[in-house]
């Protein structure tokens, strides 16, 4: 028999670690929904829309970047950490959205970009001015080759060298991301102690959590050696599109350093002074996601939960899925997985793994139960509740810089970031009073909006599916087994204490069957299913799943 006390541990234990297993909703706030006309989403929009996040289900939100910025990289080029952009609105702005986000039962997590600034920072602007001002040592600055091109041969993901010549200091800056966005220099401890204040400014105000922004980009190798070639047979585009010749690279002196496993744990004994406090990071490593994943996560000492780019890129078969899922399980162990399908980087899923248009709304069905059955949280992004596809946007419209570099064979993020669509009247689906939003909104977009999702829709779909995995700890903190696989089929269980579930997902477009002999175990769990069961095999329908509870 349970003691009290004992109820009161594991009571407390399930407060402090809200974060395990929960499903956060990622809103893009320029696209989410503007309140004032001026076509770009802001926080009092946001407010307005929560009682529609709540209603799915979900647990938190996760707010991309609102704090003061030029935009040339649209709010990940900070220039002031502790200021809302006037685009947004304001810091009462924002305790408004926390306070209607906590009385609807939403925790609140917001982004932090710490490996770089704006270059219209005033710590960008003071350091670049000579080198041995107060701030001169704050950034990465380097001296040109006696030839005068740069340090070393990194690259930049968003084309080019990685750095920059400044003709006040005459040094070159490191910059992994715009020539706008200069890199923090981590070595420096004046550095990370006033970005741990930086975040205590927030921990203050009350937010629930962080995203963290390219955390494995915090630390670069002082040496400044040349990062070497991969070999052909290594190349990917899981990071960079594939017309970027940053893939050619093995990038082990320009992130993923070991010296940043300091770093995160003085940021995480901060958030432990908070409480129930936590953290995702975003982990961009085509060589070696899951190994950092399992360095940043493990231990209780670091990041709570992680993502990687294994699921917001790759294949959609069972063999790849099954591939994946095992190596997380045998790599991460004691760490936290926070998987996503879409998010604002990336083309979305419902495009981008190539369904056949009549069968996009069984798949966007299927992929969230899948999505929302892997062990670990979930980030659902805006949108993908609605099975918005990806939005081609003409080359006119792009703002996205990453586009316009590589445009036609990449197009860059603008088409995942297109405004919200909530009416599917109008020409701006209820996103804006304005005559034109900041990106077009896409025709084929209304038919998807919130008010034309009856039942039976994708959204009741999500919202179903919320509420059974809220109330099956198995699917929200289990464990999980791969227990079969096929060209079409993939089949896990997921266990917490008695409770054991079957998931299978027939993930092609054709009717297929699966030889399971742990059939007759389980029976048919609270979940609709049109498979078909017959001793040791299981059919299933093109697109579809069955759930079974152990009998």
């Amino acid at each position: 028999m349970t003691s009290p006390d004992s109820f009161s541990t594991i009571a407390a234990q399930k407060d402090t670690e809200w974060w395990r297993g929960a499903v956060i909703y990622q809103i893009y706030p320029r696209s989410f929904q503007d309140s004032n006309g001026d076509g770009v989403g802001d926080l009092k929009g946001i407010t307005e829309r929560l009682d529609y996040v709540a209603s799915l289900g979900v647990d938190a939100i996760w707010l991309s970047p609102f704090f003061a910025s030029p935009m040339k990289d649209f709010g990940y080029d900070v220039s002031d950490y502790r200021a809302v952009d006037p685009s947004f609105g304001t810091l009462e702005d924002f305790d408004v959205l926390l306070e209607k986000a906590h009385g609807l039962g939403l925790k609140v997590m917001i982004d932090q970009v710490i490996s770089h600034t704006s270059d219209q920072h005033e710590w960008f602007k003071q350091s670049r001015q000579s080198a041995d001002n107060p701030k001169s040592d704050w950034y990465v600055w380097a001296d040109a080759k006696p030839d005068g091109s740069p340090p070393n041969n990194w690259l930049s993901i968003f084309g080019g060298s990685a750095w920059t010549w400044d003709p006040r200091r005459c040094q070159y800056y490191l910059h992994n991301f715009l020539t706008s966005q200069p890199d923090l220099n981590f070595h420096n401890e004046e550095v990370t102690a006033q970005l741990l204040e930086e975040v205590r400014f927030w921990l203050e105000r009350g937010v629930d959590g962080f995203r963290l922004d390219t955390v494995n980009f915090y630390v670069h190798d002082q040496s400044l050696n040349d990062n070497p070639a991969l070999p052909k047979d290594q190349i990917n585009s899981t990071i960079a599109p594939a017309v970027n010749p940053y893939n050619w690279q093995d990038h082990i002196h320009d992130k993923s350093r070991p010296e940043n496993v300091a770093f995160l744990k003085r940021l995480r004994a901060l958030l432990d002074e908070y409480g129930d406090i936590t953290t995702v990071g975003e982990i961009g490593d085509a060589q070696r996601q899951l190994d950092i994943m399992a360095e940043y996560t493990s231990g209780g000492d670091k990041l709570h939960m992680a993502y990687t780019f294994d699921f917001l890129g790759g294949e959609f078969n069972a063999p790849y899925f099954a591939e994946k899922i095992t190596e997380l399980e045998e790599i991460v162990t004691d760490g936290w997985p926070c998987w996503a399908f879409s998010n604002h980087d990336v083309q979305r899923h419902v495009t981008r793994w190539g369904i056949a248009p009549e069968q996009q709304m069984d798949f966007a069905k299927l992929s969230a139960e899948l999505l929302l059955s892997l062990r670990g949280s979930v980030c659902v992004y805006q949108g993908e509740e609605l099975a918005l596809p990806e939005a081609d946007v003409a080359f006119e419209d792009l703002v996205d810089p990453y586009g316009i570099e590589f445009w036609p064979n990449y197009k860059g993020r603008d088409g995942c970031r297109t405004p919200m669509v909530w009416e599917g009247e109008g020409g701006q689906g209820g996103f804006t009073n304005a005559n034109r939003a900041w990106l077009p909104i896409p025709k084929e977009h209304l038919a998807h909006a919130v008010n034309n999702q009856g039942d039976g829709s994708v959204l009741t779909h999500y919202q179903d599916f919320l509420a059974y995995r809220a109330a099956n700890d198995a699917l929200r903190v289990g464990d999980i087994e791969i227990v079969g696989v096929s060209d079409q089929v993939l089949a896990f269980k997921r266990t917490h204490n008695d409770q054991e579930l079957l998931c299978v997902f027939n993930m092609s477009g054709q009717a297929a069957e699966l030889q399971l002999s742990l059939l007759a175990d389980f029976h048919l769990a609270d979940r609709p299913s049109h498979a078909s069961i017959d001793k040791e095999t299981i059919t299933l329908p093109p697109l579809s799943s069955y759930f079974g509870r152990k009998a």
